[in-house]
């Protein structure tokens, strides 16, 4: 029987590339890799349908499937997963010394239905009292004027969200007042420059992630893979068969950062991050499966929904193919 050629669309990573330069086969699949960047990824994904099996943001995974118009059905693989303490932005002199200042405020995001933007939403809501409808958020590009949603989304009358203006960035309205802080994960060019003007409101946000981490289990999941729901209807064993393969691309990735004999990553005290990570975590620090992340996926599919992204909340296995359920 010959194999199906696939094209596979994630970012490289330990996680991924055992899959991409080959050692970790699908049974009955060719892949051609497509190794690129998520924000590119996603918006051909979305837009043009254009991988068969592709790295999908979670955010916009649900979006899609509770409006019933996605053209992938996930598999419990999470190619992204972040704390996201560390990409809250503030202006120096606007007076935010804790998240609850933020109530009030005028707080950009690159996109609404961001993944990161999701979460934090989210940890500001459950942990410090500020609900999306308390904060006026400002949507636009960070660094490069132009840019919109890469899915179209409409939100309740409660939320109050406008766009920049088309030659405006986030980055020069945080500077010049216009805004009072900017939630992002890559770091603004106003942070990097040194200046001061622009800080972390979390500037110890590893301390602020382990307890996050302690008091909730969550590891914030970010990504997903998805393959296309017509390529998964006519070969329904695909899916599970993707998710042992990336199983086994992670023991790889997993079992090199912990060897010491001849280091396979360039820092030179992995090994014990890996025992310090370990020791908080567990062994497996990055799970895949419904099981081991059904409270956390749930949770997410509950913020989509009082973030206004979708009407209601929803049962979260319904992101994912039926033959991974039990994973």
């Amino acid at each position: 029987m010959a194999k199906l050629t696939l094209t596979l669309a994630c970012t490289a990573s330990d996680r991924t590339r055992p899959i991409l330069d080959g050692r970790v086969q699908i049974p009955g699949v060719e892949i051609i890799g497509l190794p690129g960047e998520p924000e590119d990824i996603f918006r051909r994904a979305l837009r043009d349908k254009a991988f068969d099996i592709t790295e999908l943001s979670m955010a916009s995974h649900i979006v899609t499937t509770a409006r019933g118009d996605s053209a992938y059905i996930g598999v419990p693989v999470f190619p992204s997963r972040a704390f996201r303490h560390s990409g809250v932005f503030v202006r120096a002199d606007a007076g935010i010394a804790r998240a609850e200042d933020l109530r009030g405020r005028r707080v950009g995001l690159p996109e609404y239905q961001q993944t990161a933007a999701m979460w934090m939403r989210g940890i500001l809501s459950d942990r410090h009292g500020v609900r999306p409808e308390d904060v006026e958020w400002v949507v636009g590009s960070q660094e490069v004027a132009g840019g919109t949603e890469r899915v179209a989304i409409q939100l309740p009358d409660r939320i109050r969200m406008r766009r920049i203006g088309p030659q405006d960035t986030l980055n020069t309205l945080l500077l010049s007042g216009e805004l009072d802080a900017l939630i992002t994960p890559r770091p603004p060019s106003s942070f990097l420059d040194g200046s001061g003007r622009v800080v972390r409101l979390w500037p110890d946000y590893a301390v602020a992630e382990k307890e996050y981490y302690g008091a909730t289990g969550f590891f914030p999941i970010m990504h997903c893979i998805a393959v296309r729901r017509t390529l998964a209807e006519q070969h329904p064993w695909l899916p599970l068969e993707l998710f042992r393969a990336f199983n086994a691309a992670k023991a790889i990735a997993l079992d090199e950062v912990q060897r010491n004999n001849f280091l396979r990553v360039s820092l030179p005290w992995i090994a014990a991050h890996y025992e310090e990570t370990a020791a908080l975590m567990g062994p497996d620090p990055w799970p895949y499966g419904l099981a081991r992340n059904r409270r956390e996926l749930q949770a997410m599919v509950d913020y989509s929904a009082t973030d206004g992204l979708c009407a209601e909340p929803f049962d979260a296995q319904r992101l994912f193919h039926p033959s991974t359920y039990d994973t």
